[in-house]
């Protein structure tokens, strides 16, 4: 291959990964403010079959029927939740049919940190995985342990038992 075809190939994939990721972003985007508009059919439209949402609660690991479940009284009252990106990271496989990202939200509980996965479905991103933690400051740790450590070892308990 000569250096003009190889520089070719570079401008190419440079421009396919920024187009891919305006795509990612986008989606996110709307998902986000789909669960905003409390937009049910939408929300869960961007997001795979088998999607798995992670919220901040320790009990909170869900499959999407669960989480559908979950969520619909909220979406019913009309409205979910809010989060709004305050700073994302978008990473792509090779192929181009998976990425995965972080973003630093603004919600009602504050700064909260989202990461997950997209997988290409038809042509199109969607949400596969989706794990939701509250961004604690490293100098607020000690008292956020001391609030949860009662609660947090009843739960520890009650899953070594089960």
């Amino acid at each position: 291959m000569n250096k003009l075809s190889l520089l070719g190939v570079i401008v190419l994939t440079v421009f396919s990964v920024k187009g891919q990721e305006a795509r990612i972003e986008a989606v996110l985007d709307a998902w986000h403010q789909a669960a905003s508009d409390a937009d049910f059919g939408t929300y869960f439209g961007l997001m795979t079959e088998d999607a798995v949402f992670v919220g901040t609660d320790a009990t909170e690991n869900w499959q999407l029927p669960e989480f559908k479940a979950y969520a619909r009284p909220h979406f019913d009252k009309g409205r979910a939740w809010s989060f709004t990106p305050v700073e994302r990271h978008i990473y792509l496989d090779e192929a181009e049919n998976f990425a995965w990202f972080d973003e630093l939200l603004d919600t009602q509980m504050k700064l909260c940190r989202g990461s997950g996965v997209l997988k290409k479905v038809g042509g199109d991103w969607k949400v596969a995985h989706y794990v939701l933690s509250l961004a604690v400051p490293n100098d607020k740790v000690g008292e956020l342990i001391r609030l949860k450590r009662e609660s947090d070892s009843l739960l520890v308990a009650k899953l070594k038992k089960d």
